[in-house]
């Protein structure tokens, strides 16, 4: 298992994004969270296996209908917060 960090900027905001992007960690069996950021970017923290992490990424740079991704920052997060497996939430705040 590994955990990544994703910055999403561009037109992501009030556009679904957050549901977006927990519909689809959850479907890949991820957890963590997602995240309105106050400077108008997304934040996502996700853990699962390589391979999932990678497909998330894919979906994430893509975003929902109405949503324009300039760029995905990615990084390797590190954290003593524990999810369990396919526990995806938006969080507010």
């Amino acid at each position: 298992m590994e955990r990544r960090s994703y910055s999403i900027t561009g037109r992501v905001q009030g556009v679904g994004y957050r549901a977006f992007a927990r519909t689809v960690a959850r479907g890949l069996g991820l957890a963590g969270w997602v995240s309105n950021r106050p400077d108008g970017s997304v934040e996502v923290l996700a853990e699962g296996t390589p391979r999932a992490l990678a497909n998330l990424e894919a979906r994430l740079r893509e975003g929902p209908p109405g949503a324009v991704v300039t760029a995905v920052a990615r990084g390797d997060a590190a954290g003593e917060e524990r999810f369990s497996p396919g526990d995806f939430e938006i969080r507010f705040g």
